[in-house]
C-alpha cells in the first residue's frame, strides 16, 4: 500500500528549503507562449478578484534526493517529475521582476535582495534554486546569475529559443502590469502569497511515477511522450526477476538521449511517437496511428526487461529519423502530409542502404509527394494507405531499393504531371500555396546554379528558411496594382530575402530590378533581366509562368 501526503503550499512555501532538479531523462523547456499567455492571465485574473482570492496553479511531483546545507542553511534537493514546465517559467518571471526593480527605491532594492537570495545562493558558489536540463547554451543560468539575456533569435535549438522567449514574454507581461499602473512590489506578492501548488514529495522512484500516472489519468495536460516515457518507467519497476537498477539506468539514458534531439525542433514529439508505433505494429497498417493509440501499441509491447529496452531504443531511433527529415529544410518543405512524411522517415530508418541509395528513394518520393500533395494540392486523405503500407513493408519487411522505387512510382501512376503542372496554370499560387511556392522556388534556383554551373550556397536562401513563406513573396507587379488574374499567377511571383518586399512594396517593377540584383539570388536576378530589357507586363508574367511550368514539369515527373 503507498501512501503519499501531498502538501497543499503557497509559491513561497514551495520553494522555500527546498534545490529544484529538472533531470536529464526529463523533457526540456518546451513551453510556447500561449502556455505563458495562459499563465499571465491567470495571474491577471487572481489580482483583479481582490486580495483574498488565491489561484491552484498545479500539481508538482518530486523525486526527493539527498539533502544538501550551504553555510548555515540546510535544502531539502528534489528531482522535478512533474510541473517542471510552469515552475520554470515562474522562476524565469522572478528574476525579471527582480531585474526590473528600481534600485533607487528603498522597498524594491530590499525585495531584490530578497529575490536574488531566493533564485542564487550565494553561500552555495552560486548554486540555483531551480537547474534546468538540456541548456547546453547556458541561457537559464546565465539569466539567473547575471541577469543578461541574447535576443531569442539567435538561438538554435527549440529548448533554447523557448527559454529565451520566456524571458522576452516575461519582460512584455511585466511592462503591461507596470503601464496599467501597478507596482512590480505587489505583483511579486501575488505571486508569492497567491498562488498555490499541490506538493507530491516522494521518496522512492517507483512511487514518483505511480502518482504521475495517476494525476495525468484524470486529465492534466501532458503530452502523450511524456505519458509514455512514465508507464514505461512505472513497468520496469514493477518486473519481477530483473535487474531493475541496471533497467532503469538504461532507460534514463535512452531517454536523455530522444528530449535532447526533441528539444531540437517543435512538433517533433508528436510524430516520432505516432511513427515509432505505426511501423512498430505486427499487422500492416492502413494509417499513421494516433498519438493515444500509439501510447497503447508501444505499451503493450512491452512485458520484459528486454522489450523495455527494445521500445525505447526503437523510439530513440525513430525520433532521429524525424529530426533528420525536419532538419533537412528540402526535405521537410515538400510536404506537412503526415502520411507522406512516415514514408520518409522510413527510408532514412533502414541502416542497410548506401547514401547514394537513400538519396535515390528520397528523389523518388519528393517528386511523387510534391506532385500529389504540393502541385495538386491533394489534402491528408490521398493516398493515406499507399503510403502507410509502404513504410511499413519498407521497416517490416526490408523491401530491396528497386522494389521501394517502383512501389513509390505506383503510387504515383494515379497523378501524372501533366495534370499536376495544369493546377498551377492561370491559376491563384500566391493565397493558401505560400509554403509550397517557397519549396518550388527554392528547387528553381537550384536548377539555375546547376545550369550555370555554380554551388548552390545562398546565405540569403538560410534568412527565408527561417521565416513563414510570407514574409519572402514577393509580387512584382505589385498587389495594389494589376488585375487579380496577374498579380498572384505563378509568373508573377518571387522570392526574396525577409522583409526585402515590405521595403519595395507597390513600387513600379523597373524600380525594383536593382534590388532584385542585389539580392544575389539567381530567382530574382532573372526577374530583374526580363525588367531591365522589356520591362513588366501582362506579357511578360504569361511568359515567365510558362517556362516556370515547362521546367516543373521536368522536374516532378517520374
Amino acid at each position: 500500500m503507498i501512501t503519499v501526503h501531498p502538501q497543499y503550499l503557497t509559491l513561497t512555501k514551495l520553494l522555500d528549503g527546498r534545490l529544484f532538479r529538472i533531470p536529464e531523462y526529463q523533457r526540456a523547456y518546451s513551453w510556447t507562449s500561449r502556455e505563458r499567455q495562459d499563465l499571465f492571465g491567470d495571474i491577471e485574473k487572481v489580482h483583479d478578484q481582490g486580495q483574498d482570492v488565491g489561484h491552484f496553479m498545479a500539481a508538482v511531483v518530486c523525486l526527493r534526493r539527498e539533502k544538501q546545507t550551504l553555510g548555515t542553511d540546510e535544502f531539502h534537493v528534489l528531482e522535478v517529475v512533474d510541473g517542471q514546465q510552469r515552475l520554470t517559467t515562474l522562476i524565469i518571471l522572478l528574476n525579471t521582476i527582480k531585474r526590473a526593480l528600481s534600485r533607487r527605491d528603498r522597498a524594491e532594492t530590499k525585495l531584490a535582495r530578497e529575490l536574488s537570495e531566493l533564485l542564487v545562493k550565494v553561500e552555495g558558489d552560486e548554486l540555483l534554486l531551480l537547474q534546468t536540463n538540456h541548456d547546453s547554451s547556458h541561457y537559464f543560468a546565465t539569466f539567473l546569475r547575471k541577469d543578461t539575456s541574447p535576443e531569442s533569435a539567435s538561438a538554435t535549438t527549440l529548448a533554447d529559443r523557448e527559454i529565451l522567449r520566456a524571458i522576452e514574454d516575461c519582460e512584455a507581461f511585466i511592462q503591461r502590469w507596470t503601464t496599467s499602473g501597478e507596482s512590480l512590489s505587489s505583483l511579486a506578492a501575488l505571486l508569492k502569497n497567491r498562488l498555490f501548488f499541490l506538493l507530491h514529495e516522494i521518496d522512492d522512484e517507483q512511487t514518483v511515477y505511480t502518482v504521475f500516472e495517476v494525476l495525468n489519468s484524470r486529465g492534466l495536460d501532458v503530452s502523450w511522450l511524456d505519458r509514455l516515457k512514465s508507464i514505461l518507467m512505472g513497468t520496469a519497476f514493477e518486473l519481477k526477476n530483473a535487474n531493475v537498477e541496471g533497467l532503469v539506468k538504461d532507460l534514463h539514458t535512452v531517454w536523455r538521449d530522444i528530449y535532447r534531439v526533441i528539444g531540437l525542433r517543435q512538433g517533433l514529439s508528436t510524430e516520432a511517437l505516432r511513427f515509432a508505433a505505426t511501423l512498430y505494429v505486427t499487422d500492416t497498417p492502413n494509417r499513421p496511428l494516433s498519438e493515444r493509440d500509439a501510447v497503447a501499441v508501444l505499451r503493450g509491447a512491452t512485458r520484459t526487461a528486454k522489450e523495455l529496452r527494445e521500445v525505447a531504443g526503437w523510439l530513440f531511433h525513430v525520433t532521429e529519423a524525424c529530426d533528420t527529415v525536419i532538419g533537412n529544410q528540402r526535405l521537410n518543405a515538400v510536404t506537412p502530409i503526415s502520411q507522406a512524411r512516415l514514408l520518409a522517415t522510413a527510408i532514412h530508418l533502414r541502416e542497410d542502404m548506401s547514401p547514394e541509395q537513400r538519396e535515390q528513394l528520397l528523389s523518388r518520393w519528393e517528386k511523387v509527394s510534391f506532385r500529389i500533395y504540393g502541385l495538386m494540392g491533394k489534402d491528408a486523405r490521398t493516398g493515406v494507405g499507399n503510403y502507410v503500407r509502404l513504410a511499413w513493408r519498407v521497416i517490416n519487411e526490408g523491401l530491396p531499393v528497386e522494389a521501394i522505387d517502383e512501389a513509390l512510382v505506383e503510387i504515383g501512376e494515379d497523378y501524372p504531371i501533366e495534370e499536376a503542372v495544369d493546377c498551377l496554370r492561370g491559376t491563384d499560387c500566391y493565397y493558401g500555396w505560400e509554403a509550397e511556392l517557397r519549396y518550388f522556388m527554392f528547387r528553381y534556383e537550384e536548377h539555375l546554379s546547376r545550369e550555370q554551373e555554380l554551388n548552390f550556397s545562398n546565405e540569403q536562401w538560410e534568412k527565408i528558411w527561417m521565416v513563414s513563406p510570407s514574409e519572402s513573396i514577393e509580387h512584382i507587379w505589385a498587389r495594389s496594382g494589376g488585375s487579380d488574374q496577374s498579380r498572384n499567377r505563378l509568373g508573377n511571383l518571387v522570392l526574396l530575402p525577409p522583409m526585402l518586399n515590405s521595403t519595395l512594396q507597390d513600387k513600379p517593377a523597373r524600380e525594383k530590378a536593382a534590388s532584385y540584383r542585389k539580392t544575389g539570388l539567381l530567382i530574382a536576378g532573372e526577374v530583374a533581366d526580363v525588367i531591365d530589357s522589356a520591362g513588366w507586363k501582362p506579357k511578360s508574367i504569361k511568359e515567365r509562368e510558362a517556362r516556370l511550368i515547362e521546367w516543373a514539369a521536368d522536374e516532378w515527373a517520374d
